[in-house]
């Protein structure tokens, strides 16, 4: 199944160079610039862009940097609207924003409206409840181009990353180059405007443009360092690449010689080559490791303006590769949809597949671009402004409507209360493994993501830039007797029961809790950061140092996931050396744990099911056998807590596997719970029926205080 990860929501969108005017050439494409001149080599450039996207999204494995396309094709856009720009005011002293608008709203918009339109009923018929549930307002925030701030602040939630892949989420792309086209061309006005008596129009623009590139990038930089998830759909963060291709249309190019051009031709094609083979996952993005592909379109654009009959020119410029640059906007639209819907009728797909599921997206970008792009686009009836910009309104009300009819069909399971559900019980009287159906449930399934504990929800577990807990304090405030809760959303997940506990037996309940940062004494690398997690070790020494000077816990409870890649200096070690890392990093803080005086109690990880739990029992509550996850499956993993805790004489060892799998089997509903919620957590009304097990287990273990 396609993953919701850092590289699916990189594919760079086909989007607007359109000519201020057509022109009578029958080749005549997006690329016109008018008075200044069709490019074909640009229109080859989107092809180079459009391919490496396609490849990269198609799974083939020699092409892991293909999501630079993005950068590829922002500097284009900054390049033909500056150059557009630019020659308007030069031509006319002004800038009609009016033609602007109505020209984007021509070339953009209804192909937009269709595309959601497909999206919403591929939904319908392909997706879960959940997953429709998840794709409504992605489909929203698509329409109305904002689609790279809402996934921006899902960046930001540690827990909302899940198995599926949102079929628009490559609209991202999209709202970065709208917010774009809304600012840039006031921007540029009012350069003009304000330094009209110091400096000519195109100095004035020169300067604005490289200050205005140049904080972006400073911006960037720094964004990305602290937080690479969410700087990367930054429109701040975007800015600079932009600009990189606004310069190039202030600059006189065409002074260059034909030499130097050549270099810069092949320069940067190699550079784009380059980036497309060695990027990957890890690679941080946008910056600054983006300058090189910004860099090296930059540098293929300049070539062209200054020599046009170069060899790189001609190449880019073949029938092909004009005609795969002519439908990139189209096919870039359909292809992640496509291969989205693909992958969730017949699984995980391979490259061939991708590649055969990516050459039927060509077949609907075509059918797209005849039927839909160049028709609205050169019909006479939309070339008043006021008509064009009413047809953008127009296509983005159709496109808002999939998103508010989409979750008017998704049926809900009936909500079992409190009182009416089994839970963990259900296995430990015997009942059958797997249970078969459920009529109603709880939590419903669209609502199991959101089923988190007390603690989390009062704001009490430190997120990933946080690098100290709260004062929360549960349970008995003044109790003599204090428990810690200490480790990352793995140990968090444990919080109800151990709450109902506390209240029985009269604890004073401090969770000292993180996203992301396992008990192990040991620096870890952070996926979603793509980078070294310094918080995570600034936190854990904190929290320890807490442990021992302030919270003085007759017991500590401490747990995690098992599955986090260690590192070692600036490398980040293979899986066998961060499971050997990590157990003796948990080895390290059990023992000072231990020294602290308190006694110390280490939980086992729980079962990893390899597919969306609450997606799967939403569209099969009839066979939830279907559902279920064989434990060998589920426990497929290095593990870290059991192997320390047998180190270290004194630390006891809960198992739940007990709770969670019989007989080979980890099922998905239990009792009519749902266990699981985001991925591999547990939710918290399972935990909660976990109450009298727990107890019971740390009775056993003669750890109560």
């Amino acid at each position: 199944m396609l993953s919701l990860s850092r590289t699916d929501q990189a594919a760079p969108p086909e989007h607007d160079g359109t000519a201020t005017r057509d022109t009578s050439r029958r080749d005549s494409s997006p690329q016109d610039t008018g008075r200044t001149g069709f490019r074909p080599d640009v229109e080859g450039l989107r092809a180079v862009a459009i391919a490496a996207v396609l490849l990269y999204h198609a799974g083939v494995p020699f092409v892991p940097g293909g999501y630079i396309g993005v950068d590829i094709f922002f500097v284009l856009s900054g390049f033909l609207m500056t150059r557009l720009i630019l020659g308007e005011i030069e031509t006319t002293g002004s800038l009609s924003l009016g033609r602007f608008y109505a020209r984007r709203a021509r070339r953009l918009l209804p192909a937009v409206a269709v595309v959601l339109g497909g999206v919403a009923l591929g939904s319908w018929l392909v997706l879960s409840p959940v997953e429709r549930d998840s794709v409504a307002p992605d489909l929203l925030a698509s329409a109305l181009y904002v689609l790279n701030w809402w996934l921006a602040g899902q960046a930001v939630d540690y827990f909302e990353t899940g198995f599926q892949a949102s079929p628009v989420q490559h609209f991202w792309t999209l709202a970065v180059e709208e917010q774009f086209y809304l600012v840039w061309p006031l921007l540029l006005l009012g350069a003009v405007w304000l330094l009209r008596r110091l400096l000519t129009t195109r100095r004035a623009l020169f300067v604005v443009v490289l200050g205005v590139g140049a904080l972006s990038l400073a911006y960037s930089v720094v964004a990305t360092l602290q937080a690479a998830d969410t700087a990367y759909f930054n429109t701040f963060s975007r800015g600079w690449e932009f600009a990189v291709g606004g310069v190039l249309a202030l600059v006189p190019l065409t002074r260059l010689s034909r030499p130097v051009a050549a270099a810069l031709a092949w320069g940067g094609l190699g550079a784009l080559g380059a980036a497309i083979l060695l990027f990957d996952e890890q690679t941080l993005f946008p910056a600054p490791w983006a300058l090189l592909p910004a860099l090296g379109t930059a540098a293929v654009i300049a070539a062209g303006t200054a020599a046009p009959s170069l060899l790189p020119q001609r190449l880019l410029a073949t029938p092909l590769m004009r005609h795969c640059g002519r439908v990139s906007y189209s096919w870039y639209l359909w292809h992640w949809p496509a291969l989205v819907f693909a992958a969730a009728v017949v699984g995980e797909l391979s490259a061939s597949q991708g590649l055969v599921v990516v050459a039927v997206a060509w077949v609907l970008a075509v059918a797209t671009y005849h039927l839909v792009e160049q028709p609205f686009r050169r019909s006479p009836v939309f070339q008043k402004p006021r008509r064009a910009i009413g047809l953008g309104v127009a296509c983005t009300v159709i496109a808002v409507i999939p998103g508010l009819v989409l979750p008017m069909t998704i049926p809900s399971l009936p909500t079992k209360s409190q009182d009416q559900i089994t839970g963990a019980p259900a296995l430990s009287r015997g009942d059958d493994a797997v249970q078969q159906s459920v009529e109603a449930i709880r939590p419903e399934p669209r609502a199991a993501a959101q089923d988190w504990p007390r603690n989390y929800t009062d704001g009490c577990h430190a997120d990933r830039p946080e690098t100290a807990s709260g004062e929360c304090v549960y349970g008995n405030p003044d109790a003599d007797r204090t428990v810690v809760l200490f480790g990352d959303s793995h140990a968090m997940q444990y919080f109800p029961a151990l709450e109902n506990i506390a209240k029985k037996r009269d604890w004073r309940l401090v969770p000292l809790t993180k996203s992301g940062c396992a008990p192990p004494d040991v620096s870890l690398y952070n996926d979603a950061l793509r980078r070294y997690y310094a918080e995570c070790d600034t936190w854990r020494q904190a929290t320890l140092d807490r442990i021992k000077e302030q919270e003085k816990p007759d017991l500590v409870i401490t747990g995690g996931r098992d599955t986090y890649t260690a590192m070692r200096g600036d490398q980040h070690l293979s899986q066998e050396e961060s499971t050997k890392a990590l157990r003796d990093g948990y080895t390290s803080t059990l023992r000072q744990l231990r020294g602290t005086g308190a006694r110390v109690v280490t939980i086992k990880d729980n079962p990893h099911p390899d597919k969306d739990i609450p997606s799967c029992v939403s569209n099969a509550p009839m066979n939830l056998g279907d559902c279920a996850v064989p434990q060998d499956v589920a426990y497929d993993y290095p593990h870290v807590a059991d192997h320390a805790a047998e180190r270290v004489r004194g630390v006891r060892l809960v198992d739940p596997t007990s709770m969670f799998c019989r007989d080979g089997t980890c099922p998905a509903v239990i009792g009519d719970v749902v266990v699981y919620g985001v991925t591999t957590h547990l939710t918290a009304t399972y935990v909660e029926t976990l109450t009298p097990w727990l107890d019971k287990q740390l009775a056993s273990l003669s750890v109560l205080p």
